[in-house]
């Protein structure tokens, strides 16, 4: 599988204090991904894989088929937006992955999503 350099991926993520207990090391998070196919061809997102590291260096691995329950196609020149959730033990940690996507001919390609922050707001210099 090669990496596709024609999608640009950006992520906000934001804490969800009124779903997080953090007495009990329940810390919620929402991110919101934003992916832009800048080529000239469509593609679709299959599947998708994430490290979730918490401050304590906790390492969760998730994978699954598609995102939000869907295996969007975007055409040239769209944007898919989505917005999913973490919850970790700590009131810090980071995600970063990858996305497999298919091509217009049928072949595979990981496009990798940057390491982002999840952070509480107190924490954030």
């Amino acid at each position: 599988m090669l990496n596709e350099p024609n999608i640009c991926i950006q992520v906000q993520s934001v804490y969800i204090e009124n779903q997080s207990l953090p007495e009990e090391a329940r810390f919620v998070f929402a991110y919101t991904i934003s992916i832009s196919n800048l080529g000239r061809t469509p593609v679709q997102l299959i599947s998708r894989y994430w490290l979730i590291t918490n401050s304590d260096g906790k390492r969760t691995e998730v994978q699954g088929q598609g995102v939000v329950g869907e295996q969007p196609i975007i055409q040239p020149g769209a944007e898919y937006r989505y917005t999913s959730g973490a919850i970790i033990e700590t009131p810090m940690g980071t995600m970063e992955g990858h996305y497999v996507m298919l091509d217009n001919d049928g072949k595979n390609f990981y496009v990798d999503i940057p390491v982002f922050r999840l952070a509480i707001p107190t924490l954030i210099n």
